[in-house]
């Protein structure tokens, strides 16, 4: 389980999320959405410790969060940062290397999945290769919090759908909770269990997906964009 209570974060004087609470539970797949610039990214930071609330709390599993709580989060960035001079291979060898918790098995099987040749140089991979590559090493770890900040960038179009399928298969839902922020909604939407919009550093809504599709008879694209009017 995943808790924030009166979180807010600024940076200098620009306020980056302002009083956020939310709960978000093991075994469910949440989807973060919201414009540029709405705190999505810096929700996922927080969560993952590499950065401090200004006010407020964030616990995992029950632990105040700070940087030790990599531990539990396996996290996939936006950014690239892996060694450019390793291949494949030796970038999932020294994952593995780091964290106690790496499945060296489920990482050549979703590396196989991703169709990645395992001795191309990481340096020379499209953006869309390097995409999958973090994809592999985020999924691969057995914790309790996946953290995914947009996962699709860079993915061609015509296997987006793919990859979203085969996410499924690569996530233990009795052990994890997800949280995915993505601008590819249309594509990650059957992959959703909860959508949470967050607009100007708040939270705007928050929905189950069953309930938005089948009682209100609308897709996520079209809650956001009623909450952004």
């Amino acid at each position: 389980m995943i808790k924030l209570e009166h979180v807010t974060k600024r940076y200098l004087k620009a306020t980056a999320l302002k009083t956020i609470h939310v709960t978000l539970e093991t075994g469910k797949i949440y989807g973060l959405i919201g414009s540029n610039g709405s705190g999505k990214s810096t929700t996922l930071k927080l969560i993952a410790g590499l950065i401090q609330p200004t006010k407020g709390s964030i616990e995992v599993d029950g632990i105040r969060v700070d940087r030790r709580i990599a531990a539990k989060v396996s996290y996939l960035s936006e950014l690239d940062e892996y060694y450019g001079f390793y291949n494949v291979r030796q970038t999932i060898d020294f994952f593995a290397s780091q964290f106690s918790d790496f499945n060296r098995e489920k990482a050549e099987t979703i590396r196989d999945y991703m169709k990645l040749d395992p001795e191309s140089k990481v340096k020379h991979l499209s953006k869309g290769n390097r995409g999958r590559l973090k994809m592999v090493l985020t999924l691969a770890r057995e914790v309790p919090v996946i953290l995914m900040d947009e996962p699709l960038s860079g993915l061609d179009p015509m296997v987006r759908d793919s990859i979203v399928k085969g996410l499924i298969s690569f996530i233990d839902l009795e052990h994890q909770v997800i949280l995915i922020t993505t601008h590819e909604i249309k594509e990650v939407e059957t992959l959703l269990d909860e959508v949470i919009v967050i607009k100007n550093g708040e939270i705007a809504g928050q929905c189950n997906v069953d309930d938005l599709r089948y009682e209100q008879n609308m897709t996520i694209v079209e809650w956001m964009t009623k909450i952004y009017e």
